[in-house]
Formats: structure tokens, sequence, C-alpha cells
């Protein structure tokens, strides 16, 4: 081992090319592999740290100041205490700053700690994101020491023997281990997330890392809503007669997760029952119905991103979070394609001829980001209605 003393640096990133990027570490003492991702998003921090998409990826904020409204218990994305199953890292510009808003319930940097992430600040993310946005995301590790003694050589190794996200499975781990109801809406001035009185219609949400915002936007619409495991069969789905069923976000490759969920869903599919997919649920319904899908260069992450509604000819702007992408050159005849990212022109939906099933690769629930999506929920409620 080739420990080096680094002058004034208790942080690293090492890049699985070599490149090494020192600062000043904040958050967990330790060390974290992952995919190294760029996020455009200037609010919302911790949700976007809670958000179960990024699970084994670390983070570089292009905002250069975080920290300033705090965390507090209601902004937690993930269900559960969210240990591992969450983003790995995070990296800033500058180090957080103190909170000054009336809803904080503590700091940033104490935060991180408690919840096992490892930061670092005082790097250059403009250098960063380029690096990404002209290579491609790369593999790398995040580490914090406080004496400032790193194996750099053994922290590049170590980048450059991980795998990658392709082929990877992770929803099983960032899925519920047991079905439970939700009745909590969306956020409401002044009294927060309201309870929701349910109607006669009822949802089944497969959890393959989902976000509560989406159970509350969901929930707002009337449902009562149920949120099984990832491995929940569709007989078992079925069972439970529900009027529609949602596909969540999650983490990994579609593909890997797509094995044991993809022919569930083929059942729900052929069932006739409203479908709704969002994210991952958006990729692996497209691989139920006969596409492809494949990795990105750098993925789509912020809070920024403009997607046209081909059903509408409206122009959104959307929340986004995602690595994989569905190739729309292998859709079938049957299915439509419904979005379209205005960035790259990337598909960001799909629905199924003559059926009321749809999905999207955007986050209409948002959180973080604008609100523009949020009729996808209603035009479901609409679906399960009819």
């Amino acid at each position: 081992m080739t420990t080096q003393i680094l002058s004034g640096a208790t942080g690293v990133l090492a890049l699985a090319d070599g490149t090494i990027l020192q600062g000043v570490g904040v958050g967990a003492v330790g060390t974290a592999l992952g995919e190294v991702v760029f996020n455009t998003a200037m609010t919302g921090y911790q949700e976007i740290l809670t958000d179960p998409s990024y699970m084994s990826q670390i983070l570089a904020f292009t905002f250069p100041h975080v920290g300033n409204v705090g965390v507090n218990v209601e902004d937690v994305e993930q269900i559960g205490d969210g240990s591992g199953t969450s983003a790995r890292g995070a990296i800033f510009r500058d180090a957080p700053t103190d909170p000054a808003n009336w809803r904080s319930g503590g700091d940033l940097d104490a935060w991180m700690k408690r919840r096992g992430v490892v930061g670092l600040a005082g790097v250059d993310t403009r250098a960063l994101t380029k690096i990404i946005r002209d290579k491609g995301a790369p593999h790398g590790v995040i580490a914090h020491h406080p004496d400032g003694q790193f194996d750099l050589d053994a922290l590049v190794a170590q980048a450059k023997a991980w795998t990658g996200l392709v082929g990877l499975d992770l929803a099983k781990d960032a899925s519920t281990l047991q079905a439970f109801d939700w009745n909590e809406g969306v956020w409401e001035w002044p009294a927060g997330y309201p309870r929701v009185d349910a109607t006669d219609k009822s949802v089944v949400v497969v959890d393959y890392g989902v976000k509560r915002n989406i159970l509350r936007a969901l929930a707002s619409t009337g449902a009562r809503i149920t949120v099984v495991p990832a491995t929940t069969s569709a007989e078992d789905i079925l069972a439970r007669n529900p009027d529609g069923v949602v596909l969540s976000n999650g983490p990994g490759d579609p593909a890997a997760t797509g094995q044991y969920a993809v022919p569930e869903i083929k059942k729900l599919v052929a069932s006739g029952k409203p479908l709704m997919g969002i994210c991952l649920g958006h990729q692996m319904l497209a691989i139920a119905l006969g596409a492809q899908t494949v990795k990105m260069e750098q993925g789509h992450h912020g809070a920024n991103h403009p997607v046209k509604d081909l059903t509408t000819g409206k122009v959104e702007i959307v929340s986004m979070n995602h690595g994989f992408t569905v190739d729309r050159d292998s859709l079938p005849d049957a299915v439509v394609e419904t979005h379209v990212s205005l960035f790259d022109g990337t598909n960001c939906g799909i629905a199924v001829k003559d059926k009321p099933i749809f999905s999207v690769q955007h986050h209409p629930e948002a959180s973080p980001g604008p609100t523009d999506s949020l009729y996808l929920f209603n035009r479901f409620a609409d679906s399960m209605k009819a």
C-alpha cells in the first residue's frame, strides 16, 4: 500500500481513468464506490440524495451552493430508513452552508454523516461535469479521511475493477419487503402532507424503488394505494382486484430487473387493467412489449429537462433521473411514442394502441422539480374510471 498524505485535502474522488480530484471531505468518513453523474437541479438536494434511483451512484451537483435550506424529515423520498439504498456519495463546489429555512430540522453535513453518505467539497464541479459530458459517466471512488491519508493507486484500481450498472439488478434491494397501504397526499400550504380519503378505486404500485411523492400524487387522485414488493407475481397483484397498476421508478439495469419482472408485467398487460409506468417501470414495460433498452453515456439527471407530449403538442419542463433509455427504433407496431426529450431526442413516453397502458421516462411527481407533468396521474385515474 502506497499511502499518500495530501496537503490540506481530507477528501478525494478517484476515477477509473486515473483522474484524481482533491477537496475537503464532508459527511460520512470512509469510501464509496459508484457511477459518477451530475445533477443540474438548483433545489431539492435532499429529495435527490434520497431518491432510490440513485443507488450505486455518486452525485455531483452543478449548482454551487448547497445546504442553505437544511434537511427535514418530510423531504425524504425513499421508503424506510434508506441505508444503502440511495446515493452513495455527493460532490459540491462549496462546502454545505448553514441552514436558514423555517422547515429545517438540521444541517446537511450532520445528516449525511448519519446516513453514511460520503461527501467531497471544494471541487471544480464544472470541470468534472465536462469530463462526464465528453467521456460518459465514469466509475469512481469517493473517499473522506480527516487525516488526509489516501492510497490513491488502490482507489483508482477499485474504480477500474467495478463492473458498473449494466447487468446489475438493484430493485430487489431498493424495494419494500412486504405490502403496505398508503394514504398521504401531496404537500399543501400550510398543513404539509394531508391524509386523503380514498374512493372506491384502488391502485397497486409495484415497488422497484418508489419515491414517496409518486405515492402521494396517486393518493391525491382519490385512489386507495397498496404498495407491493418488486418480486410480487402478477397473480398476487390481480388477486387484489385493483382498478389499475403502477410500475414504479427504481435503480439499476432494466434488463437485469426485467429477468423476473418482465414476465409478470406481460401478464399484467394481458389482463387489460390500466397500467402506468414511471422511469424504470417505463423501461421494463417497454421490454415487456417487445422493445429494448440501452445504456446512456451521461444519462439525464436534473429538474430542467424539456419534454414534448406528442399527444397534446405541449412542451413541459420535467424532472429526470435515468441512465438507461428505451430504444425508439425497437418499439413494436402496437406501441406508439408519446413523449420525446427535446435535449437529445431520446424516448420519454409510450402508449399501447387501443389499451389503457402508458408510461413515461421522466418523473411526473417531480420532487424536486416543476409540476408540469402532474396531469399524467389524472390521466391514469381517468383510464381507471373509463
